[in-house]
């Protein structure tokens, strides 16, 4: 019995210094509560998937980064290889271009022509517009960015003139058109606003009359061969005059051509379309002599056909567009005589 107890004594005593032999780890392989309330489970479980998510958003912005770094480096490189290739293109132009002039100029030398007189092309410094501002401007205005071979400078004169407030009239313009008192014309004035003033007078003239050609003609029916003839000589009449419209603006009709054109515009006004008639023949055919009937007869040329020749030079009638618009000033004539007729029925055109 004693030696039993002895025994069991000494395993005790070995049982309790191993366990202090040991090191202390039951408070971390402590299980966990073996019940535990579910706000409790519910938050633990809820910061696992925060921590998860946090976990997944600084992934998701480092490869966000790493994406964006190599857009703008591609960008960069993309934009590097458009101004080269637009610097390649400009000079292929240019040198295609001087090509082209000299072949031009030995062609015309081969031919006895005289030398083309070359524009300038440089580009005004305070006209000069940067191409993101120039593409802002031209998407303001809802118009495309660029056309099939436009370059910059074509560009900025389609900018321009896209800019130009035009009236919507039988034709377009520029020109600040008047009110019907104020289209009389007097004289030719000798100042340059007078000048600008007659223009705006003589373009709001032939815009009343062109207008109520077209809305007279719109009325008829064009179902004969009559209506139509005169449908087309009306449309005609607006294209013929679109370019006096332009020197209107531009302010550079030669003092040959303007002083008739007030003449006959004045006689208009007042309803004395014969003598505007007259005026129109005497600038249209003009005092020179005309030849009649058989003008040479040898083999050498008189010296009254000489100065036949040399009347005809620098004739009005000789350049096509003065020629279409003051044959279209004419129908004009034709037109308002039919809705302004005169009083007195002597000035009625035959």
């Amino acid at each position: 019995m004693r030696n039993k107890l002895a025994i069991m004594d000494f395993a005790s005593l070995m049982s309790n210094a191993i366990s202090k032999s040991r090191p202390n780890t039951a408070a971390a392989d402590a299980p966990k509560k073996k019940y535990m309330k579910r706000a409790e489970v519910e938050a633990e479980r809820q910061a696992e998937y925060a921590a998860e998510q946090r976990r997944i958003e600084e992934e998701k912005n480092a490869k966000h980064l790493q994406k964006r770094k190599r857009e703008e480096e591609e960008l960069e490189a993309n934009r590097a290889r458009e101004i080269k290739r637009a610097k390649l293109a400009e000079e292929s132009r240019i040198r295609r271009e001087a090509r082209e002039a000299e072949e031009e100029a030995s062609r015309r030398k081969k031919l006895g022509l005289p030398e083309l007189v070359k524009e300038a092309e440089e580009e005004v410094e305070e006209d000069y517009i940067k191409e993101e501002e120039l593409v802002e401007k031209l998407r303001e205005m809802g118009q495309p960015v660029k056309l099939f071979g436009e370059n910059h400078r074509q560009k900025v004169r389609r900018y321009r003139k896209l800019g130009i407030v035009m009236t919507t009239g039988p034709i377009p313009t520029s020109l600040e058109l008047v009110e019907e008192r104020d289209m009389k014309v007097d004289q030719l004035p000798k100042d340059a606003e007078g000048r600008k003033f007659l223009f705006r007078q003589l373009a709001s003239y032939f815009t009343m009359v062109l207008t109520e050609w077209e809305g007279a003609l719109d009325k008829e029916k064009r179902d004969t061969f009559a209506s139509k003839a005169a449908y087309n000589a009306m449309v005609q009449s607006k294209e013929n005059m679109t370019p006096l419209f332009r020197k209107f603006e531009k302010g550079d009709l030669d003092e040959g051509v303007l002083e008739p054109i007030v003449e006959i515009v004045k006689a208009a006004q007042e309803r004395r379309y014969v003598d505007a008639n007259d005026g129109y023949l005497r600038l249209s055919i003009g005092k020179a002599a005309w030849p009649i009937g058989v003008t040479m007869v040898g083999i050498h040329e008189r010296s009254a056909r000489e100065k036949l020749h040399e009347s005809d030079k620098g004739h009005v009638m000789g350049d096509e567009v003065t020629r279409k618009f003051l044959q279209s000033i004419k129908r004009c004539l034709s037109f308002a005589q039919v809705r302004w007729p005169p009083e007195d029925i002597r000035q009625l055109m035959g």
